[in-house]
């Protein structure tokens, strides 16, 4: 799906379905630093068939979506604001990932009219990133998608295993970042790590809200997830064993199960 916002093109995939009812209710995936839409293609579909609106979003300079990459939180969570206006979306189910959990959690707590419910997928109070990350992000792109791939999935993943047969795990995850456009891993690094504001807005979140936790996680350890998950008001935590932070790509069956159940009983 292509539309408008600000002037820009904004994109959205939409798990096949073409003719939407609007009479469904809406969910709203939102990517991690450096990927886009694509992360949840296991997910996009399978809620789109099961009775929802499935938009999962390109961020501005992400995927199809034009634009330069918005470099705060705030301003991610103001796009995402206008964009569900554009799209007609009154109030949305929203999942995160990542960078995305905490452009749901700011627009939870800052205009909670528009967000039903919340998942949060790999998250935590903070999210500092490693100097020689953020400097291979800068500087050499291919040795920044190598550290953040390695760090991001779980052993299994380091083997194989990937859900869908011919593809690999790490390879792909390298491949969409290598192919992000200049700047924008980065940007999003710098957008992560000065937002300060994580624990604040889960503490003004109503909504109900799951936070879905790698065990294996090395970017945000599960006890982080679970600090923050404490300090939203009505909040449900699932850990996945054997997984990393890229939780929807290395166990796409119960992740999205998780957010069906989840998104059906809010």
């Amino acid at each position: 799906m292509i539309t408008e916002v600000d002037g820009l093109q904004a994109h959205a995939t939409t798990g096949g379905i073409s003719e939407q009812d609007p009479n469904q209710e809406a969910v709203v995936l939102i990517h991690g630093a450096g990927m886009d839409s694509s992360v949840w293609f296991l997910q996009t579909r399978y809620l789109a068939y099961r009775g929802f609106r499935v938009f999962a979003v390109d961020l501005p300079g992400h995927g199809q979506s034009n634009g330069e990459a918005l470099t705060t939180i705030t301003e991610m969570a103001n796009w995402l604001s206008r964009f569900l206006q554009t799209a007609g979306i009154e109030r949305a189910h929203l999942a995160g990932h990542s960078m995305g959990t905490y452009v749901a959690l700011e627009l939870a707590a800052t205009t909670p009219r528009q967000v039903r419910s919340l998942a949060l997928l790999g998250t935590a109070p903070n999210m500092p990133v490693h100097p020689q990350l953020l400097a291979d992000a800068r500087d050499n792109l291919p040795a920044a998608a190598a550290l953040m791939t390695a760090w991001s999935h779980g052993n299994p993943a380091h083997v194989g295993l990937h859900p869908t047969p011919g593809l690999w795990m790490l390879g792909g995850a390298r491949a969409l970042v290598e192919r992000s456009r200049p700047g924008v891993l980065e940007t999003d690094f710098f957008a992560c790590a000065n937002y300060e504001g994580a624990m604040a807005a889960a503490g003004e979140v109503t909504c109900p809200s799951t936070v879905i936790i790698g065990a294996s996680d090395k970017m945000t350890p599960p006890r982080a997830g679970l600090e923050l998950a404490e300090r939203l008001q009505e909040s449900t935590v699932i850990s996945l064993a054997n997984v990393g932070h890229m939780m929807m790509v290395e166990n796409p069956t119960e992740v999205k199960r998780i957010l069906l159940k989840a998104f059906r009983s809010t």
